[in-house]
Parts: structure tokens; sequence; C-alpha cells
């Protein structure tokens, strides 16, 4: 039994020898578990029985609360649920929420630059401020005491009455507390004669800390003061943070009344230093504030010193072309070290590229350049254009050949000069190029990288030795998509009323019963802020016997119906009598009847309101701004697209059985004041010759005698169903193609008009 028992324990550890190390690691690991935990416990129960007061923490540690819960030093970073509490007694009031999520949460913007000018230097120095580095600022503002009769354009000014610099210098500081001081994280005070890089200046601000109270700018001693103290020189500017402003307010009465100084940027470095205890700084959380102080008779053009290259503000400027001046210079700093900075980046590519598993071929041309479009079906290809220096082939309207002018002609100019550029970059000294001609020009935009050139050029190729001989050489470039930049626009809402104008003429009447339903639907029924109002346009022959028979009396009493069903509705409608019912003159009428302040939407009777359209036409509507004329979406014929099948009805198939008419300009959004600018305009210019409105829709006014943004774009929500539409032969002959061209191309697709094509012959040959 001995030997049997001595057998079956040997078996038994065989059988668990592979598990030995993880048991003994479970064990080891389970004892010093219990080990720790006594200890701690023992360490608490020791805390917790001491008598006495407890011990204040150490110095720079963060208070803890009981039970080992975060302290007061956590609270900002823990999750807070806030109960919902509503008392049953009050009546519900809905919440209004902001319109951006930004403002709910409290966001800062990041910078806020001021500029400290006078009387004197205003049309000069701070002109030139305004024209060098104001457009890289998100925003600016310039500060004076006194203002000139007239303010340059384009500049912000505020004046506060009293040219005494440090009465400058404390009204500026109030006034930036008092309007934008909870709105911005940084702001940067500098004088009308310092140069600001302000590209470095904003990257300057994206590495510092907004938790700290910063005054960062070149230190500069005081005179016979305190050799530890140090206050920023306005000369070259200088950084403050909104937790210093925050906490300078209150003492600036106090620093008014108590601090003597000549100097501003002094007086306000000994207030931040008496009440706040901070001195300025040159250098903070690794970042340099680097300047550059400008001798005379600087030779900018060859200046390489390194401080001036780094420099983020170069002062004292004199004028405004040493201003000029600076500003080129830095521009080509920053510029070369943007070009250096691309081929460093295209090295890394190439050396990159061969290492992945297609190799060399991998390298797409311009190196870090997206590769071109690869269409999938030949209804993806890109079409190239052909142009000359003086002719394109492929114009806006649709002709085959028009002159080369204006954008297009400088930006082939512009890319030829670049192409014999770049060849006598790579063939010089050998070679000197110079161009003779462009025998062919290609250009096509590819959207994925940009726009593509092809040129053939003939080139006379000259040698070192004076010998010259021409050539013709084809070359490639593309001008690729830069970045991506989100365009300022002015601040809109939904709320705004609409006045909608539709023109009525005897050729609409079928159509009319149809809108007025859809209106009534759309906007009477949802409350929509929208009103109406009808414009009949009578023939001389029907106004004189309108006593008899009134040929709009149905729409009329269509009208009265609505009024009596919505009794807060009123429909105005006005009578013009005219034989060609020109769209600038009919929107003559309206103007004058209504406020200056007035959106106006006009439409046609073919035109399905809906709430969505309207909301769009609110916000791509500005005031002194943009106007709005979309392109509606037109539903083909249904009797040659279905040709006897059910139609569709579907919200996914009225894309595909129609088109988007573009050459209708019907449709539009803008608002009464525009109108009557541009109109002004346009009235200087024809003088008494009105015949000429009868050749002009509103979009013409707009589009030569305003300097607004023309927003142009498809529009899905308003969607027209099929109808031949009468065209006036009495318009001008533009507006009378157009109208052709609108109902041609409003029949069916291709594909529908060749399969009625195909059946008609069928139908023929049988």
């Amino acid at each position: 039994p001995a030997v049997a028992a001595a057998m079956r324990l040997g078996a038994v550890v065989s059988a668990l020898r592979p598990a030995l190390p993880l048991l003994l690691g479970l064990s080891l690991g389970c004892s010093l578990s219990l080990l720790r935990a006594s200890w701690s416990h023992g360490a608490a129960e020791e805390r917790c029985l001491a008598p006495g007061p407890p011990a204040p923490p150490a110095r720079g540690a963060l208070p803890e609360a009981a039970e080992g819960r975060p302290g007061p030093g956590h609270e900002d970073f823990r999750p807070r649920i806030v109960p919902y509490y509503r008392d049953p007694n009050k009546p519900y009031k809905k919440v209004l929420r902001t319109r951006y999520i930004q403002t709910e949460l409290g966001f800062h913007e990041r910078l806020f630059v001021a500029v400290l000018t006078s009387k004197a230097t205003l049309n000069t120095l701070a002109v030139a401020v305004n024209k060098t580095v104001a457009h890289h600022f998100p925003r600016l503002l310039y500060f004076t005491g006194l203002r000139s009769a007239k303010v340059p354009h384009g500049m912000v000014l505020v004046a506060h009455g009293d040219e005494r610099p440090i009465w400058l210098m404390f009204e500026t500081m109030n006034y930036i507390h008092q309007h934008f001081g909870s709105d911005y994280d940084w702001f940067y005070i500098m004088q009308d004669d310092t140069y600001a890089q302000a590209e470095q200046v904003k990257a300057l601000v994206t590495h510092l800390s907004i938790n700290q109270d910063v005054y960062l700018g070149r230190a500069e001693e005081f005179i016979g003061g305190d050799e530890q103290a140090r206050y920023c020189h306005g000369g070259f500017g200088y950084l403050l943070s909104r937790s210093l402003l925050l906490k300078l307010h209150p003492h600036l009465d106090s620093c008014r009344n108590e601090i003597l100084s000549v100097r501003p940027d002094e007086w306000l470095g000994r207030c931040i230093i008496d009440f706040l205890g901070i001195t300025c700084v040159s250098q903070l959380q690794g970042q340099h504030y680097h300047t550059y102080e400008l001798a005379k008779n600087t030779e900018l053009e060859k200046e390489e010193e390194e401080d001036f290259q780094a420099a983020l503000a170069v002062h004292p400027v004199s004028d405004m072309t040493l201003m000029y001046r600076l500003h080129k210079r830095f521009s080509r700093i920053q510029l070369d070290r943007v070009y250096q900075e691309i081929q460093d980046l295209q090295v890394q590519i190439r050396n990159l590229t061969a290492l992945t598993p297609a190799g060399e071929a991998g390298v797409t041309w311009p190196v870090g350049i997206n590769a071109p479009f690869l269409p999938k079906s030949r209804f993806e290809v890109i079409s190239w254009d052909y142009f000359t220096e003086q002719h394109l082939f492929s114009c806006p309207d649709g002709s085959p050949k028009c002159e080369l002018s204006g954008a297009s002609k400088a930006d082939v100019s512009e890319i030829i000069e670049s192409a014999v550029e770049q060849l006598n970059r790579r063939y010089q000294p050998l070679l000197r190029f110079s161009k003779r001609q462009l025998l062919n020009g290609y250009r096509r935009f590819d959207p994925t990288r940009g726009m593509e050139y092809t040129l053939d050029l003939l080139l006379e190729a000259a040698t070192q030795k004076g010998h010259s001989h021409v050539l013709a050489k084809r070359v490639s470039l593309v001008r690729p998509l830069s970045k991506v930049e989100i365009i300022p626009m002015p601040y809109v809402t939904e709320a705004t009323r609409v006045q909608l104008v539709l023109p009525l003429t005897v050729q609409d009447l079928d159509f009319v019963a149809n809108f007025l339903d859809m209106f009534a639907m759309n906007t009477l029924d949802t409350h929509d802020n929208a009103l109406l109002t009808l414009l009949f346009i009578y023939h001389p022959y029907d106004a004189q016997r309108v006593g008899q028979v009134d040929v709009f009396a149905g729409v009329k009493a269509m009208v009265g119906e609505l009024e009596k069903r919505y009794a807060e509705v009123k429909i105005p409608w006005i009578s013009v009598k005219t034989e060609v019912p020109s769209q600038v003159k009919l929107m003559d009428i309206v103007s004058k009847k209504h406020p200056v302040d007035t959106l106006f939407f006009l439409a046609s009777v073919w035109t399905e309101i809906n709430m969505e359209f309207l909301n769009r036409c609110r916000m791509n509507t500005i005031s002194n701004w943009q106007v709005f004329f979309p392109v509606h979406f037109q539903e083909f014929n249904p009797a040659l697209v279905y040709r006897g099948e059910q139609t569709a009805s579907s919200n996914t198939d009225f894309l595909r059985d129609g088109h988007f008419d573009r050459h209708s300009f019907a449709e539009a959004c803008f608002y009464n004041s525009d109108y009557m600018t541009a109109r002004s305009k346009l009235a200087a210019d024809i003088l008494d010759r009105d015949e000429v409105l009868e050749s002009m829709e509103v979009f013409d006014v707009f589009l030569h005698y305003s300097g607004l943004h023309l927003f142009r774009a498809v529009e899905p929500g308003l969607v027209q169903k099929y109808t031949l539409r009468s065209c006036n032969p009495r318009l001008s002959e533009e507006l009378y193609h157009r109208c052709v061209l609108s109902n041609l191309e409003g029949l069916a697709s291709r594909s529908h008009l060749a399969m009625a094509l195909f059946e008609q012959e069928q139908a023929n040959s049988t």
C-alpha cells in the first residue's frame, strides 16, 4: 500500500508540475496584497485617532476631502449631474438655447489686438498697419484720443476724447475689459509705429497656457526703480492674458490717481507690479518674445541677422514706406521658410515611398499632392479646356470661342511666366529660355488636387556662348488647392420675416390655386413668419374691360376665402398695366410700398413654397453682404418620362426625373435696401432710357450695379411641376432665348427623348 500511495503521489506531482509556477505566483501576489492592505488600514486608524486638530496639508499639495474624495482643487475636473426640478406652481417656459454650442460652453476667441494711434498718425502709420497685418488678426481695433474728420476706410476706430498718453492707456484698458474681456483669451497691445509679424504672434499664443497671469513683452528696467521689477516696452508690443486683465481692472482707478508717469507703458507696468505683483518677462513656458530695434538707414533687403529674422515685433517704424518694406521683407523670409519646408517634406516622402509595396512608382507628381482623379466610367471623365493667349475655347455662356480676359487672362499669363521661370531655374547657367509663343494650352480643374495645365511653348534657348535655337517644349503644371479657410460671414437668424412677391399674368391663372394651397399648408398652417403680396399684371386691353370682366376675379375670390379662413392674415395685391412685364419695373413698384429692411422672396406661380426653403432663404440672404438666387428643380414632362407608366412618388426619384433649371432667374431672395441701392446706381447709368429695363432682370441689376456677393446655388427644396411656359416675344432677345431653352431642356433627359423617338420610329415602321 505504501508503494502504491507513493506512486499515486508521484503521478499527481508530475501532473501538477506545469502549473506549479502559476500557483506559486498567485500565492505570492495574494500574500503581498494582504500585507499592504493591513499596513494601509493601520495608518488610517492612527490618523483618525490622533488627538488635536488635523495637520495642514503640505505647501503646494491639494487638500483632500473625507473618505478619499477629491478636494476643491479637483472640482473643475469632475462631471456633475445637476438634477432637473420644475416648480409645478409656475407656468412652463420654453428654454431658449444658444445658436452655437461654442457660446453655450463658454468658449473664448483666441486673440484680440489693440493698436494705439493718434490724430497725427491715423492717416499714415495706422493705415500702413491696417494694410499690412490687420487681415491676419481675427479682431483688431484702433484707439486714439482725438479722431480726424474722416476715418480711413476699413478701420474700426475708438476715440476717447483726450490725447494725454496716460489717459489714452487708462481708457483703452477700460474699454477692452468692458467690451471684450469675456470674449477673448489673449490681448495684444501695440503702437502704430510697430511692425508685428501677425502669424508669429498668433503662433505664440497657441503655445501658452491660459491658466497663468501673463505679462509678456520686451522687459525694460524702470528709471531709478527696483532692479528686479520690469515693464514691457510699448514700442515692441506686449501680451496680456485674460486672467491678468480681469484682476487688473478693479485697480485701474487707483493706478490713475496714485501712479505718476510720463510713458503709458511704464504706467501700466507699474500698475501691474504694485497691485498684482507681476513683472514683465520676455520668456515664458519655453516661448521667447523676440524683438528687434531698427536702426536708422538699415538696408532691410540685406538684413540677414538671426535676431531680425526671428523678431515678432520691430520698432521704431518712422513712416509708411518703411512699414511696407518691412512687410515685404518678412513676407519673403516666411515664404522662403515655407518653400524650404516643402522641399524637406518632399524628400521625406520620396524616401518613405521607396519602402512601400509600390516602391518608387508610388510617388505622385508633384510630390506631396494628391494623385489625379481616376474616372470609373466615361461619364466621370474631366474634360480639358483649350486656350491660347488671346482666346478661350470653352466659354461660360456656351459659345465655342470667346476672348480671354479678366481673371482667366491673368491666370494664363501667370502660368506661362511660371513655366519659363521653372525651366530657367532647372537649366541655368547652361541654357536660358525666353518665350516666343504659346502654341497650345489646356487646363482642367481636378477637385482632388487643383487646376492642371499642359502648355506647348515655342521657346528660344540661348547658351552661354551666345548661340540660340528655337524649340518647342511641352510642360505640365499644377496649381494645387490651398488651405481651406472659413469665410467670415455676418450673423443671420431664421426669425426674419419673408415677404413673398408673386407676379401673375393671364397665362398663370391655371396654377394660382395650387400655389395658394401650398402657401396655406406650409406657411399659414405652420405659423411661419411669411407674408404674401400678389402682383396682378393686366394687359392694356384687359385693363380697359376690368369694370365689366376682371380676368383676376377668381384669384381675388380665392384670396378672400383664405383671409376668412385665417382671420389674422391679410394678402394685399397690386394691379399693374403693361404690355411688357419687365421684372425690374415690377420690382420698382413693390419696393416703394415696403420698408427698406424687408426681405423679399421673388417667387413664380409654379413654385411650391415650404418651410425648409424659406429658412434657407433667410440664412443665405445677408443685408449689405449677399443676395440669393436659387436654382429650382424642374420636373420633366411625365408624358415623355413615364409614357403611361405610374409616376414616381418617393422623394429620391424626383431628383432623377427632372433637372436643375440653370436658365431661370425668376426666384430671388434679397433685402429691399440692397435693391434700392443697386437700383439707384442703375438709374444714374441709364438716365431716362427706360427701354433698357425690358432687357434686364433683377439678377442683372445686382450683378452689374452692386458690390454684393451673388450666391447662386441649386435648391432641392424648391421643386416645380412640369409646365410649358409662355415666352413673351416682346422681351429682349436674351431673355426670350433663355425662356425657350428652359422649355426645351425641361422636356426630358436625353435617354427619355431617345426612347420616345425610338418608340415613334417603331410605330411608324409598323
